[in-house]
């Protein structure tokens, strides 16, 4: 059984508050939908002071969809470690953790914008060392225990209820997000599929001495979007993809691995490139992924065609993959 996920972002370009409480609503409402269907995950991002109202608090939503649900996972991909306080982060994931029965999953980056950190007043150069004392410090707030924090002591309660702590992975494309995670002897998430940092991950888990796993994107990622006839949707809605597709894409150095990055500057090249995909029920089974990523409201798209997407991959897509 492949893995199913609905990623959320609440992109909306120029929406005006109403029009993005009811995104929101809808979203919550599609995660349910989800949930009774049998959707492995909803995911959710993190990004700030964007003009097209990118998701800028992933905690929020993210405990928002575990109360409108009851079996699906919610991965946080990617928590922007440098910019939140160690010890507030630290209580939210608890509280979230316990609230939901483990449901959530914490993947830790450092970001790739360096105005998102001018923003918030923190200094990029020090990105490493602040996502450093960010994982040492969520790790020793969850076991309950005092610890010594900036040269105080202090304790984090309540303790979450996931042993030994909540699912937290190191996320990045970097050797030193590899060696991080080592080190910590945390999981790693690659960005992209990307082979050969998998294997420096495992040399440094022996390097020193602490045990770990690889959750890592299959070469082929793409997003998805369902519609009875596809040609009719590109042309309607294909928009909305190029939308996001080239904001993602103005945000990343030619440094940054991503498994859903476009390279695309034209509707017609972004169909061809395959990053973003609109198939029927059929021509989406037949693809024979091992994850499928639903993505209904991609880039601000209408409400009603994210419902029209949603329901083909719920109701004609997700039974014939559970055969």
């Amino acid at each position: 059984m492949p893995v199913t996920v609905v990623r959320f972002n609440l992109v909306a370009p120029g929406a005006s508050p109403a029009a993005l409480g009811a995104r929101y609503r809808a979203a919550l409402e599609m995660a349910g939908y989800a949930d009774t269907h049998g959707i492995s995950t909803v995911q959710t991002e993190e990004h700030h002071g964007a003009e097209n109202n990118w998701l800028p608090s992933p905690f929020t939503f993210a405990g928002a969809v575990l109360g409108a649900t009851s079996r699906l996972a919610v991965t946080v991909s990617a928590v922007i470690g440098p910019l939140h306080d160690p010890l507030r982060l630290a209580e939210d994931i608890a509280v979230l953790d316990l609230l939901s029965g483990g449901r959530l999953v914490t993947v830790a980056g450092i970001g790739y914008r360096p105005q998102e950190y001018a923003r918030a007043g923190v200094d990029w150069k020090r990105r490493g060392r602040l996502q450093d004392e960010l994982l040492e410090t969520l790790l020793a707030a969850w076991t309950g225990e005092e610890f010594t924090y900036r040269g105080r002591t202090v304790r984090v309660t309540p303790r979450p209820c996931t042993e030994p702590h909540p699912l937290l992975l190191v996320g990045g494309s970097s050797p030193a997000a590899a060696r991080r995670a080592a080190r910590l002897g945390l999981p790693f998430f690659p960005s992209a599929h990307l082979p050969e940092l998998e294997a420096y991950y495992k040399e440094r888990l022996v390097e020193y001495g602490t045990e770990g796993w690889v959750m890592m994107p299959a070469a082929e990622t793409p997003l998805l979007h369902l519609a009875e006839d596809p040609d009719r949707a590109w042309a309607t809605y294909g928009e909305h993809f190029l939308h996001e597709a080239r904001t993602y894409a103005s945000w990343q150095s030619s440094e940054i691995r991503s498994a859903v990055r476009s390279a695309a500057t034209d509707l017609r090249g972004l169909r061809d490139e395959g990053v973003y995909r609109i198939l029927t029920p059929d021509e989406c089974v037949a693809q024979g992924l091992d994850n499928l990523v639903l993505h209904p409201l991609a880039g601000g798209m209408p409400v009603e065609e994210g419902w029209r997407s949603l329901r083909l991959f719920c109701e004609d897509v997700l039974p014939r993959l559970t055969v």
